[in-house]
């Protein structure tokens, strides 16, 4: 059988079984299953799925998954992000747009601590949401911000997503992740002068309002008792990784530890604490485990097929520059980010792309960096973005989606522009991983 029509028969059956309902994980086992069965001779073929599923999760590079999970559990349930946000606040002043603004601002602070894209958004929401309501914020401001903001968590280590991403890829763990950092705060950047500016030449979508003055020693006081012990964490986590003197796995048992070390110091850590993140952690990191091994094992029944080898070998021969190549692979996850979870997307995508990749001489981290920025806009892109539907659980009863996924463009067409920096100018993605000592 000639390799489009087997193509066509894997991806198909997945796009049907995940439209029938199946969970993105038993869709890939059944594929896999059935893949076996057919091409490795029954019994044999399961004997060997099931050795290929269990090797892949028991690597301890994937150590970095739970431990962010914890970590930003810990932060949320701990009630210290809710002191930096006030913090936070009484240094803006009366910048144009100034609570969207804090929702960027935010967002990337705890982006550097925790990696769930969907917890930082609710977060924001519950708490900015209704502020921004009760000021008299339009809703492409209010919504806007929250929820654009809340997909930085994907880029910015720790990010599980982005461990996620360079396990199936077999990249470094480390560089992809140091090498997000500058990337994410470009895209903070670019949030940040759209709203500002569209807030300074169009005032009715951020009125001003009566900010009560607070004194200089109250901010400085404040500061350093609520915000600075936080970039203890930052340092634990991704510092050390950059300085070479722990690996990525590590490095997120640090995080950990300072993390319930600063709860213990805010009077913060008990036994209902703990209990309710380690559930939380729990039910997470199984659920990512499972997605893991079952696309490691379809990568393997890929591979069987041949069907990938010749993918590569008739995208390499085609008339085409490279760039138009991986501009056309982007474009495609883009598309697949309209109908499908990001964690989905990497599962399909990566075991065809990466050998293409290779094949045209391209930087793995430098392309892994655009994929989880396409992979963040996926979180908003309608009409099945997730952080669509968070917002519209913590937005008030009178918002619509249409509402919603309006307020979003501006800050996708930020994360388009960020690819693009990115692709013009490799050195973005690839500065701080070159710098790694270790």
């Amino acid at each position: 059988m000639d390799w489009p029509f087997v193509l066509i028969i894997i991806f198909g059956s997945l796009i049907v079984l995940m439209a029938a309902g199946f969970p993105v994980a038993i869709s890939f086992v059944i594929i896999n299953i059935v893949g076996v069965v057919l091409l490795w001779h029954g019994e044999t073929g399961l004997h060997a799925l099931t050795l290929t599923m269990q090797q892949s999760v028991g690597s301890f590079l994937l150590l970095p998954i739970p431990m962010f999970i914890f970590l930003g559990e810990i932060l949320f349930r701990s009630g210290m992000a809710m002191r930096a946000i006030d913090v936070v606040d009484k240094w803006l002043g009366r910048l144009p747009g100034r609570l969207g603004l804090l929702a960027v601002l935010i967002a990337t602070l705890f982006s550097t601590m925790s990696g769930a894209t969907s917890a930082t958004a609710a977060m924001l929401g519950e708490t900015l949401g209704p502020e921004m309501e009760k000021r008299g914020y339009k809703k492409p401001i209010s919504i806007g911000s929250i929820m654009g903001s809340g997909g930085l968590a994907m880029l910015i280590p720790p990010s599980a997503a982005a461990v996620f991403w360079a396990a199936i890829a077999e990249v470094s763990i480390g560089r992809i992740l140091i090498g997000g950092i500058i990337p994410g705060l470009v895209i903070a950047l670019f949030y940040s002068i759209y709203i500002v500016g569209r807030c300074y030449l169009q005032p009715s979508v951020a009125p001003t309002y009566k900010i009560i003055p607070t004194p200089l020693s109250r901010k400085l006081i404040d500061t350093a008792k609520y915000v600075l012990p936080l970039t203890f964490i930052v340092f634990m986590v991704t510092g050390l990784i950059i300085l070479g003197i722990a690996s990525p796995s590590e490095a997120a048992v640090m995080g950990v530890v300072s993390s319930l070390i600063l709860a213990a110091a805010y009077r913060k850590l008990n036994w209902t604490l703990l209990k309710q993140t380690l559930i939380s952690t729990l039910s997470i990191t199984v659920f990512i485990f499972i997605i893991i091994s079952g696309a490691k094992a379809f990568g393997q029944v890929l591979a069987t097929t041949g069907a990938g080898r010749d993918l590569v070998i008739w995208v390499t021969s085609l008339p085409l520059a490279p760039p138009l190549i991986i501009i056309g692979m982007l474009v495609v996850l883009l598309f697949m980010g309209m109908f499908m979870h990001g964690i989905a997307i990497i599962m399909i995508t990566v075991p065809v792309y990466m050998p293409v990749v290779y094949a045209l001489g391209y930087d793995p981290v430098w392309f892994g960096i655009m994929f989880l920025i396409l992979d963040e806009m996926s979180q908003t892109t309608p009409p099945f973005g997730i952080l669509l539907f968070v917002m519209k659980g913590v937005s008030t009863p009178d918002t619509t989606m249409g509402d919603i996924v309006k307020a979003g463009i501006p800050f996708l067409i930020c994360d388009a522009a960020c690819v693009a920096v990115v692709m013009a100018f490799p050195i973005v993605a690839l500065w701080l991983p070159n710098l790694m000592t270790g």
